[in-house]
């Protein structure tokens, strides 16, 4: 083949003697196929990791949803109470005697001695009144007696002339008799007189107010020259408000469901907000031993010693009533489940299926509730059970709640 033939062709022809041109293309293919098993062997690596990766994943996936499978639960078992419950009321305090002081006279008010948080002892001067309407009563009663008194003496003396007259045959029986039933109204008159006297006596003795028993003056609505009204009625006003302040009194109010726990004598601890880490002892000393249809709850009265004056009356507090222990279980209040068939729980039992099981409760002591039956102390409760929990589930108990067992 002519050199012009190769030309048309494209080839370019080789020379019997260039040698080193045929080396270099030899070269060029070597590389070539070199650079081909290289990148063979680049996909296959690569699509192996792929397959490897892709089936790493897929036992992890496997495996991550047998695990989502799985409901962990935590339980608890029912148990004893080592001691009763303690329940805790509102109450306020109150002087175990307090009394408004009136003025038992009319009249102006003179001076007061005492003034709010005197502490003052029975039968002490608290104030003095001006009572001028009963003064001149008190000498116009005087008066009258000094009349009525004169007056008997008379009727004294006719009788006995009229005794001597009869004797004689003087005067008749009837006219003895009127004179005797004169001297007889004549004592009487005295007698009323001497009582008016009396009365008016004790209304001047009541100027003086005096404490009817040892307290502290709470209170004090009078000043000097009050127009002060006797009596305590609707249009009168204490002057003072005297209150017993050791011991108090402190009434609370025990709901239905425990007044049946509530014993005279039993102890209970009164504590104040204000007075953080102080205890005062109190004892129960009576109950209205019935059951109020307004409110379902037993008043309880209380004594409180006051003797440091620590406590205020009028104060808040809060009391704590220890209970006796019951002989029922309690539960966590999170095990019940509420359901169309009433209060159950979920108990687990050894193989990790759920037992749906009705139950009775009793008392709600907060967290925990008191059950009259339905479990016993080995049943396994779900804390905090699903609403979607059904009878015969499986579930595995987490290991938080192994160890707590």
């Amino acid at each position: 083949m002519s050199q012009q033939r190769h030309a048309d062709l494209g080839i370019t022809p080789v020379e019997p003697d260039d040698g080193e041109t045929l080396i270099r293309r030899n070269q060029v293919m070597r590389r070539g196929r070199l650079v081909t098993v290289v990148v063979l062997i680049l996909l296959v690596a690569g699509g192996a990791r792929t397959i490897f990766v892709r089936m790493a994943n897929s036992r992890t996936l496997e495996a991550n949803v047998v695990e989502q499978d799985k409901l962990y639960v935590r339980v608890a078992n029912p148990r004893a109470l080592d001691a009763g419950p303690t329940l805790s009321l509102p109450g306020t305090l109150q002087g175990f005697v307090q009394a408004p002081i009136a003025a038992r006279a009319s009249g102006y008010l003179r001076r007061w001695y005492k003034d709010i948080g005197s502490k003052v002892q029975k039968g002490e001067l608290l104030a003095e009144l001006e009572t001028p309407e009963i003064d001149q009563q008190l000498s116009q009663a005087v008066a009258a007696r000094a009349q009525t008194a004169s007056s008997l003496e008379l009727a004294k003396s006719t009788q006995e002339r009229w005794e001597a007259l009869r004797k004689k045959d003087a005067v008749s029986q009837q006219e003895l008799d009127e004179k005797r039933s004169g001297f007889v109204q004549a004592q009487a008159n005295l007698a009323a007189a001497d009582a008016n006297i009396e009365r008016l006596r004790q209304l001047e003795g009541f100027k003086r107010v005096v404490a009817p028993f040892s307290g502290v003056i709470t209170r004090r609505n009078v000043d000097v020259g009050d127009l002060i009204d006797a009596g305590g009625g609707s249009g009168a006003r204490a002057l003072f408000v005297l209150s017993q302040t050791d011991p108090l009194r402190v009434y609370v109010n025990v709901p239905q469901s425990y007044a049946q726990m509530v014993k005279l004598g039993q102890k209970v601890a009164v504590t104040q907000a204000e007075l953080p880490g102080q205890r005062f002892d109190g004892e129960i000393v009576r109950t209205a031993a019935s059951i109020d249809t307004t409110t379902r709850t037993m008043q309880v009265e209380i004594n409180l010693p006051n003797k440091q004056g620590m406590l205020l009356p009028g104060a808040f507090v809060q009391v704590a009533l220890p209970l006796p222990a019951s002989a029922s279980l309690v539960i966590p209040a999170n095990a019940l489940l509420f359901r169309k068939e009433g209060l159950i729980v979920a108990v687990v039992d050894a193989d990790g299926k759920v037992h749906l099981k009705p139950v009775q409760v009793g008392r709600n002591l907060g967290p925990t509730v008191e059950v009259l039956q339905g479990v016993s102390s080995s049943d396994r409760l779900v804390l905090n059970p699903p609403d979607s929990l059904a009878d015969g589930d499986q579930v595995t108990i987490s290991a938080a709640a192994k160890e707590a067992s």
